[in-house]
């Protein structure tokens, strides 16, 4: 199947965001090489023991997070669509001397390159919003995951989406809607020439986006064959998604509110 042009437009993005969130303090690679771990305790406890078994890693950016279920004994392979975050996510693997695989790919064409079941198929933070087509992907994760295997999915909580990320949410008041909740098939194409999330650098390439609500998520999968195990809502992100935020002892960024009064992640088991 052809390459959709907008997902040839978010590559060269990813290529270009890459050297710039490899040198961030927001991923911090230097502690990563002296053994930190970059996933969450909601993510640990999700996905459980992963000693001895295969891990599919879907969007796996520049591998942290791959390499990180490395090191905690999966046989991990990583999957993204930039080619110079496969060579960084491969130059850290084989720097640290760890057994991971990575492999460039389109996720929708992932069957294409790669003919295996995986015991888990994990993908988190900030995925389904470069994606274009939800049943396509959620086909691509039934296909790789074993049956009675099990599917983790963390990310950014659609409703959170709708608020203005310029706003400073100081309070309730300060959360102004600005985007729709509902899915947006056609995109919305972001001109470029701001900075990333991670670092100061301006990253110059535009990029394509997609809203999608929990509805299109949640059918997408069991439309895919998948049976939902779990679902969650939290009130606590892993990311400065708003200036009003505040970060506790844990690490996770909250609203500053008196109370849990708006979901900014979700999280999702299945199994086939």
């Amino acid at each position: 199947m052809p390459t959709d042009h907008r997902i040839e437009i978010n590559r060269r993005h990813w290529n270009e965001c890459t050297p710039v969130h490899a040198a961030s303090s927001f991923y911090d690679v230097e502690s990563f090489r002296n053994g930190r771990i970059t996933l969450s305790d909601l993510e640990r406890a999700g996905v459980g023991d992963v000693r001895g078994k295969s891990l599919l890693h879907l969007q796996c950016h520049f591998g942290l997070d791959t390499l990180s279920w490395a090191r905690l004994g999966a046989r991990a392979t990583g999957i993204d669509l930039a080619d110079d975050a496969i060579t960084t996510a491969r130059r850290l693997n084989d720097e640290l001397g760890l057994d991971a695989r990575f492999i460039r790919a389109n996720v929708f064409d992932l069957p294409e390159v790669l003919d295996e079941e995986f015991d888990i198929v994990y993908t988190a933070m900030g995925v389904l919003v470069w994606l274009p087509d939800l049943a396509r992907w959620a086909e691509v994760v039934a296909r790789h995951l074993k049956p009675g295997g099990l599917f983790y999915l963390l990310d950014v909580h659609p409703l959170s989406q709708i608020f203005d990320e310029t706003g400073q949410a100081d309070a309730p008041e300060d959360l102004r809607v600005a985007h729709g909740y509902f899915p947006d098939a056609a995109g919305t194409l972001y001109p470029g020439n701001a900075p990333s999330y991670a670092g100061e650098d301006v990253i110059e390439s535009p990029a394509w986006e997609w809203q999608h609500s929990l509805a299109e998520i949640l059918g997408a999968l069991l439309d895919a064959g998948l049976r939902i195990t779990s679902f969650d809502e939290h009130p606590v992100t892993m990311f400065r998604q708003f200036p009003g935020m505040v970060r506790g002892d844990d690490g996770l960024w909250r609203l500053p509110f008196t109370g849990d009064m708006v979901p900014l992640i979700f999280t999702l088991t299945a199994t086939r």
